[in-house]
């Protein structure tokens, strides 16, 4: 496994963590406990060091889970939470009140139940899960996280930017508030690099990578054909003609494939890693066979010029989300 230096958190972290979405056993449909804790002691013993987990991901399951593989760990781990909006609302949408989202009451309470569910003293990182920079010049998310530092609750701070919305966070940057900020950066979605990832350079901010298979369409799983089981969000994320979309553009990039990639999930984690400015990579992982084969990639090797410049012709401006 190798490192790198989350931001100016001075955090050294493995430059593929672990992504607890899955595991907080709703909208993703399938996460057993069991497994899943299998699963996190295999991606710590092949060097694994930063998990990223949150409130809303199970009503509190995720981080639960992540609270019992500390205990069972004597090994350094670097954990990120997050805290959901008041209103449940992903992403922000404009116009919306901070109030609506984060008062401050609402942030040191949610930090509290997060630090009991993942049964820590303090949390290395919390970050704010939804964005609006309109909020950036307010002062209740500010007093906040100076309470929570002030107690020793929380190390460092950072905001997961809305999907798709790669500059939606550079004023809260400006504030100087901000250590971390975690985007959705893939083979498809490029757009990090024209403008955050320079900034995120120029001011020593660590970069979270999330969604690097795209909601499993990256990974070649995704044909006309699949279907996914009652609850879970990829019903309406693949809805239509999506699919069929996605299995066609999957096809091309699979003609990419050969000795410096050889499945297409090896390939799409590469390429978020080919870029400095990015910390950590954070893929779903629920089984120790997905696990293994992550955690593999991070061995030093980047992709030639040649095949980043192919890849860059595969960007996709979309938003399934919506």
């Amino acid at each position: 496994m190798q490192y790198r230096v989350l931001g100016r958190t001075g955090l050294r972290v493995s430059e593929i963590g672990y992504g607890a979405w899955g595991i907080g056993g709703e909208q993703w449909m399938g996460a057993v406990d069991g497994e899943s804790m299998r699963a996190l002691h295999e991606a710590a013993d092949l060097g694994l060091t930063f998990i990223d987990t949150a409130l809303a991901y199970g009503e509190g399951h995720s981080e639960s889970l992540v609270g019992r593989f500390l205990k069972e760990r004597k090994d350094t781990i670097t954990v990120a939470t997050k805290i959901p909006p008041r209103n449940r609302i992903w992403p922000a949408k404009p116009g919306t009140p901070l109030s609506d989202a984060f008062t401050y009451e609402y942030i040191i309470d949610s930090t509290e139940t997060s630090l009991k569910n993942l049964n820590v003293d303090a949390i290395d990182l919390q970050q704010l899960h939804v964005w609006n920079d309109d909020w950036a010049g307010q002062d209740e998310w500010k007093r906040a996280f100076s309470t929570l530092k002030e107690q020793g609750k929380v190390r460092h701070f950072g905001i997961s930017i809305n999907d798709h919305q790669a500059s939606n966070g550079l004023l809260a940057a400006a504030t100087g508030l901000i250590d971390t900020f975690q985007v959705i950066y893939n083979i498809f979605d490029q757009t990090p690099e024209g403008v955050l990832f320079p900034f995120c350079r120029e001011k020593n901010i660590g970069i979270i990578a999330r969604v690097p298979f795209d909601e499993g369409a990256l990974t070649g799983a995704i044909t006309p054909g699949t279907t996914f089981s009652r609850g879970d969000f990829r019903n309406n994320y693949f809805r239509g003609e999506r699919k069929e979309e996605v299995f066609r553009r999957v096809n091309e990039i699979k003609r990419l494939l050969g000795h410096e990639a050889g499945s297409l999930p090896e390939l799409a984690l590469r390429f978020c890693l080919h870029d400095p400015a990015v910390s950590t990579v954070i893929p779903g992982m629920r089984n120790i066979k997905n696990v293994r084969a992550n955690c593999g990639v991070s061995d030093g090797r980047k992709l030639s010029d040649s095949l980043l410049a192919q890849l860059r012709r595969h960007a996709w401006e979309k938003n399934f989300y919506d």
